[in-house]
């Protein structure tokens, strides 16, 4: 529920009474990741989407119900040759949607979700990141409680039967929540029994909010203005860097989020970076792309692509190899960089290069889906704590 984040800040600001249904698992090729949500207001106004369309019918009458029963609910949606085209998922996957009422009189729930709704919304600002975790599975009585938790491992809110105690199962929550949160991840997670005694096992689905992925672009030539654009539209915090300061202007630039004249090597060892950053060297100039290189391919991103001819590929290669870089190093460049769409224009070759980030990201071949019989949706997750992860978006 955290993607709409913005607008439920505001419902609960104005003492709406809403319901709001999650996405907290999703089987083959499911449009929606968990963590995605759709709600409704006791007006029947909705906000966000948990399908893409095929389901969300019957999500905003899940909603209604939940208002009017007052009771949280977990329901699933699949393929159905019956009526695939009203209730079921005709792209043939299944998603299992958590819905929570959330009235204004809540002194329990409300309280927790509306300081995580500030705080993510603060976050996407880049503000201090958090996470919700709620109960995605278990126990009825248990559906949808939820806990803030900080990078500090300190918590708001309780996820067991009493909001005084500090129980196992809230500590073992925030203690998942930390190690998610710093991996900037949303997650579904087994929990064991409630509270940790006997008893029925608790599913949470643990929702990261962190401040957006960087892109730095370096190079302040006609492609980077339009790199800038598509990475901002992609979601990305994005940064030109050039050390002509004739060129590397605010004006030239309006839609990159800063603009920084320096040396790129300089720049970057002097940035903060992690493993959801993009670099996209554009420079083509041994002189400012190889020192660049240098470092970059040592650092944990999670893209490296530089721009330039296959003559200067190799010449590139060769200057880094004597840098010192070996070839598990030098095999994490993409160069030349972006897919092969026959791009001309600085618009279609910032396509192409975001095109290649985005496969890199998800997992996907850069092939045609036309005739081909591989996955649409691809699942590159990788387990915070072998055996506890069971999706991860």
């Amino acid at each position: 529920m955290l993607d709409i984040a913005a607008e439920l800040r505001r419902w609960c600001e104005e003492g709406r009474d809403f319901a709001v249904a999650t996405v907290v698992a999703v089987g083959g090729s499911a449009p929606r990741q968990p963590g995605a949500a759709l709600a409704v207001d006791a007006a029947g106004t909705a906000v966000g989407s948990v399908s893409g369309g095929c389901v969300e019918g019957a999500v905003y009458d899940l909603c209604r119900d939940a208002l009017r029963t007052g009771q949280a609910v977990r329901e699933s949606f699949g393929y159905s040759d019956e009526d695939a085209f009203s209730v079921g998922l005709t792209c043939g996957g299944t998603i299992e949607i958590l819905v929570t009422p959330v009235p204004a009189a809540d002194t329990r729930l409300r309280p927790v979700l509306a300081a995580a709704l500030s705080a993510a919304t603060l976050s996407a600002a880049g503000g201090c990141p958090v996470a919700l975790v709620r109960v995605a599975d278990g126990p009825p009585e248990l559906l949808g409680r939820a806990l803030l938790v900080r990078p500090d491992g300190s918590y708001e809110g309780s996820l067991d039967r009493t909001a005084l105690d500090r129980t196992a199962l809230d500590r073992t929550a925030a203690g998942e929540a930390r190690a998610l949160l710093e991996a900037g991840r949303t997650a579904t997670v087994g929990a064991g029994a409630a509270g940790g005694r006997c008893g029925e096992p608790v599913t949470l689905l643990v929702e990261s909010a962190v401040a957006p992925p960087r892109m730095i672009v370096f190079g302040a030539v006609d492609f980077a203005g339009a790199l800038a654009r598509i990475g901002k539209f992609l979601g990305y915090h994005v940064t030109v860097c050039d050390a002509r300061p004739v060129f590397a202007t605010a004006r030239r630039f309006p839609e990159a989020d800063e603009v920084v004249v320096d040396w790129p090597h300089r720049y970057l060892d002097a940035t903060e970076v992690d493993a959801r950053t993009v670099l996209c060297v554009l420079t083509h100039d041994a002189k400012f792309d190889v020192p660049l290189l240098e470092r970059a391919l040592r650092l944990p991103v999670g893209y490296v692509g530089a721009m330039g001819s296959r003559r200067t590929h190799e010449d590139r290669l060769r200057r880094l190899r004597d840098a010192g870089l070996g070839e598990l190093e030098l095999a994490r460049l993409r160069s030349p960089i972006g897919l092969d769409l026959g791009a001309r224009t600085p618009e279609e070759t910032a396509l192409s290069i975001a095109s290649e980030i985005v496969a890199a990201r998800r997992g996907g071949g850069g092939l045609p889906l036309t005739g081909a019989h591989t996955p649409i949706h691809h699942d590159l997750s990788a387990p915070v704590d072998m055996g506890r992860i069971d999706s991860v978006a």
